[in-house]
């Protein structure tokens, strides 16, 4: 009995859950469906020129069905033609992740190189297109892009590192100029110091000068007041001789005639020292 009872509620369990199953997966379909219908609204306001009705309808297309890769697409091609190229690269990442098949991963990718061309971020679209070969190797145009932008590549990286180098040189001469500058302004402080000292030794010996000027001016005013400080040192010391004693008539008579007595001395010796010196002259006959 049992047994029976629970053979009885497994299968009302499979029976529920395919029930649910088959639920679901009618609700899947309706999605999908729905979707592409608004996919297709959207596809045909957008060939009469109505952006904004035909943005509303992809957008309600995304909405109710993740399957639905084209309408990311497509949506993604809207914008692309109104040069919306950030919309429109975030709606072909958005088709590529969703799409299921080989060929619409394809053509994502394609055109998300085509958004990094127009944008000129050439690394980037290398990429792209090389993941658009990967599911499509046959495909001229795709590696017609991706030569191209590889050849784009090149030159911006040429470009750049030309930049770098302009760059490096430009800092260089910035470096260099500011080098001279610190060197002259340093030779500058120099000088002026050097002048500096020079003006303040031209004080200093102007001072000198104007002190000596004043010490002789000085010296000249004390001779003025005691003639006796300009004198020599001879006249000085003549001056501090002491005078002879006044002497008497008598006493300056008897001194010249002491003097007379003397002089006259003196000149009888020098008389007979003459007489005395005198060569003669020896004659000889031969």
């Amino acid at each position: 009995m049992k047994n029976l009872v629970y053979l009885l509620l497994l299968v009302a369990t499979y029976s529920f859950g395919q029930e649910d199953k088959e639920e679901k997966e009618k609700l899947r379909l309706k999605n999908l469906q729905e979707s592409v219908n608004y996919t297709w609204d959207a596809n045909k306001a957008l060939s009469e020129k109505d952006f904004i009705n035909a943005e509303a309808e992809y957008r309600k297309a995304i909405a109710k069905s993740t399957e639905n890769s084209s309408a990311p697409y497509n949506l993604g091609n809207a914008y692309y033609s109104n040069e919306s190229f950030g919309e429109a690269f975030t709606r072909y990442k958005q088709a590529g992740e969703t799409a299921t098949s080989k060929e619409d991963k394809h053509k994502a990718y394609h055109n998300m190189g085509n958004v990094f061309m127009k944008e000129k971020q050439y690394e980037k679209a290398v990429e792209a297109y090389k993941q658009a070969l990967r599911n499509n190797p046959t495909d001229e145009e795709t590696r017609y892009n991706l030569a191209l932008a590889q050849e784009m590549l090149k030159k911006q990286q040429d470009e750049d590192k030309k930049n770098q180098d302009q760059d490096k040189d430009d800092k260089k001469d910035q470096d260099e100029d500011k080098k001279e500058g610190d060197n002259k302004d340093e030779n500058q402080g120099d000088q002026k110091d050097d002048k500096n000292k020079d003006q303040g030794d031209e004080g200093d010996k102007g001072d000198q000068e104007e002190d000596k000027k004043d010490g002789e001016g000085d010296k000249k005013e004390d001779e003025k007041k005691d003639p006796n400080k300009g004198d020599k040192p001879e006249d000085k010391k003549g001056e501090q001789q002491k005078r002879p004693s006044q002497l008497s008539k008598q006493q300056v008579q008897n001194l010249l005639e002491a003097m007379q007595n003397e002089e006259k001395k003196v000149q009888e010796k020098m008389d007979a020292q003459k007489v005395k010196g005198v060569k003669t002259r020896n004659e000889k006959d031969w």
